[in-house]
Formats: structure tokens, sequence, C-alpha cells
């Protein structure tokens, strides 16, 4: 069966001021150049109304006009596209061992990138850093009057105090009881959205990436654990707690490797860098890094080879398992491991039959590589921002 996707429409009535400019923007961001008249066609607002948000939208540095353009009799309709450099939104990934940061113009275009060593990854010692980096990023704004829309914050998963919480690396530690939106907050003095790196990883790609063209989506995050963001119908999947897409708690192998969490099998035991830096340890090889691993990718290490070709198989079965559960355009696979040992690990996938997503008229690869690079989850921070700029939170079937 095959159903209709989504429109996102307008009120002239009952929904809100804030909804419409999102809706004028998210259409914008779509089909720019794009005129008011078509925009009040494919929305439902009225013209005059689409008139009163774009002249808003102007006058905030949001949205620029874009020449004219001739439709028949009359004069020729002014367009409109969005004004990157009218705003930019911050990003900070917190891992166990660093901080990245990123300043993301409103097109998704970056503008500055860092990245910061933690000594220890406390509220405190983190929100210090964050300071630090929001400073950094805003010293190096190219434009002097760009208006900064908000901060998004991306950490490890799981939130709150749950069965899995502080198990292994890819854990932070303490941060159970904290109210990490109020601290960052506090810290940044601006908006906060805190939202799993995977999820966030997503998000990237949906505004400037390889899924700029889809509407839905899974992207496996290689942190130092792995985690799995959704986007359905253009919406991010968060779950009640912001705790959707655990999968490298999803156990692959029952009764296999030990894992932190307590379970035996989990994916993150045998598919992520944790499981590459584990395997390298009783070789006496260290790993202290993505830059590390694709030294030793670029060198053929046996040990690292060995371990790629033991990861596929678990990998190979959890894709199957997200096509099935999710039904994607595509699975991407991203984050803190070098682009070429992804692409070597996507070429030696054995990817299940018996699957949704085992269709001829398949329009994109089952299994594509990010393009956001390592920076992913920090970019995609700053993309959340934007993204709730410019994606209205309610939506109509018609």
């Amino acid at each position: 069966m095959i159903t209709n996707p989504r429109r996102i429409v307008g009120s002239n009535a009952e929904r809100t001021r804030l909804h419409n400019r999102q809706v004028v923007l998210g259409h914008v961001r779509e089909k720019q150049p794009i005129g008011r008249a078509e925009i009040a066609r494919i929305s439902g607002l009225s013209t005059q109304a689409v008139s009163n948000i774009i002249a808003e939208l102007e006058e905030d540095g949001l949205l620029l006009e874009a020449g004219r353009q001739s439709g028949g009799r009359g004069l020729p309709a002014l367009q409109y596209r969005l004004n990157g450099d009218g705003a930019a939104a911050l990003g900070i990934e917190v891992r166990p061992d660093a901080m990245f940061g990123a300043l993301v113009n409103l097109e998704g275009e970056t503008l500055f990138t860092t990245r910061e060593a933690l000594a220890g990854n406390s509220p405190a010692t983190v929100a210090a850093v964050a300071r630090k980096i929001r400073g950094e990023a805003l010293a190096a704004r190219l434009m002097s009057d760009q208006r900064i829309l908000g901060a998004g914050v991306v950490m490890p998963g799981p939130f709150g105090n749950v069965g899995i919480s502080g198990a292994g690396q890819s854990a932070l530690q303490g941060w159970e009881d904290t109210n990490a939106t109020a601290l960052f907050e506090d810290a940044l003095h601006m908006a906060v959205i805190v939202e799993n790196d995977a999820t966030a990883a997503a998000v990237a790609e949906r505004v400037r990436g390889v899924a700029s063209d889809l509407r839905t989506f899974c992207f496996i995050y290689f942190g130092a654990g792995l985690g799995l963001g959704v986007v359905a119908d253009g919406e991010v999947q968060r779950g009640t707690f912001g705790n959707a897409g655990e999968i490298g708690h999803v156990v692959m192998t029952p009764g296999g490797r030990q894992c932190a969490c307590g379970n035996k099998g989990c994916l993150e035991t045998y598919a992520s860098r944790i499981a590459a830096q584990a395997e390298l340890a009783k070789a006496g090889i260290e790993v202290g890094s993505a830059s590390d691993i694709e030294r030793l990718y670029q060198e053929r290490n046996p040990e690292l080879m060995a371990w790629l070709d033991v990861a596929a198989g678990p990998l190979s079965q959890a894709i199957g398992m997200i096509e099935n559960l999710f039904d994607p355009e595509t699975v991407i696979l991203g984050g803190a491991m070098p682009d070429a040992v992804l692409d070597h690990l996507i070429s030696i996938l054995t990817l299940p039959g018996g699957s949704v997503a085992v269709r001829p008229d398949r329009k994109t690869p089952r299994v594509l590589r990010g393009a956001s690079g390592r920076l992913t989850a920090a970019l995609g921070g700053a993309a959340l921002v934007i993204h709730d700029t410019i994606t209205p939170r309610i939506t109509a079937k018609t």
C-alpha cells in the first residue's frame, strides 16, 4: 500500500503565528526561490497572510528577495530565498574525552569549528568548556550583525537514570540527576536544545548532507558507542524521554560478549569504536582517536581488518532489523569513524534478503555513508536549532 505524504499546512485562525512563520520558512527552504502565491497555494494560508509573514521575515533578516519569475500575463512575481547570512546557530557535542563546537548559518554552511580535549566530563567541567567554545565561536563570526538563534548541545545517551545509564566508555559520568538544559542555558546565555548524538547527526545529514532530499531515513552514529537517529516523514523521532535509538544496546548475539550495560551480545560490543579499541588492545595496539584508526586502516593493519570482518555480520543483521522496523529510504552510517573505514564496512556488509528494503524500484542504496564527517554531531546540534526555526511542529493530513 502506498500512502500520500503529509503536506505541511498553515492556518489563518487556529494555528499560532510562530507555526505559520515556520510553514513559510519551511516551504521557502524546500522550494527556493518561491513566490507568495505558490506558498499560499501549498500552505493553505491566504496570500495576504503570506505577504505579512514574508514582510516580518525580511525585517528579521531571514528572507531575501531573489528576483522575479514570469508566469504569464501581469507583473512577474517576486521570488524569495533564505538569507543564509541572516542568522546562525551554535552546535556543541560532548563526548567522554572531548568537546566539539560548530557555528552554522541558516542554510547549513559551516562558519567555524573547534575541538577541546576534556580532562574529565563532570557537569562543571563541561559547562566551563562550553563557555570557552561559545566565546571562540562568537569571536570568529563572519557577520557582525548575524543573529544567533540558539545552541544545540549534543550528548551520548541515554538521558535520565535508567537501566543502562553510566554503562561503559561511551557514557558521561555524574549526569544522571543534572538538568542539562538549565546547565547549558546558564553557561551559554542563550536558548538551548539538548539532544542525543545520533538524532543530531541525522538532522545534520537532513539539513546539509546525503539525506537532504530524503524524508524518511535512519542514521547509525559511531561515537564511542553506537546510536540510531530516526527521521520519519521529515520529523525527528525522539521517544518519550529522548532515548529513542539506543541501538548499541540491542542484543544481536544472544549469550555473546559481555556488555557494560549488563547484557550479553549487544551490537556495541561488536561494531563500535569501543569494540575496535578492545580488539586492537589485545594485540597491544592503543587507539586514542579516529585518526589512529585511519592510520591503521591505511596500513591495512591485520587486527583492524579482522575486526571489520567480524563487525560486518552483527551490523548487517541490525540494519535488516532497522529496515523492517522503520521502512526507511536508506540507512546512513557516519560519525567519529574515518570515511575510508565506513566505506570498507559498507562494502562487506551481508544485508539480509528478507527485508522490506528489497524492492525493484529502489532509488537510493540500502546503505550510504554520511557526508558530514567526524563533526557530524556538533554540526547536528546547530542544525537542530535551524530545524526548529524553519520546520513546523504541527502537521496535518490532507
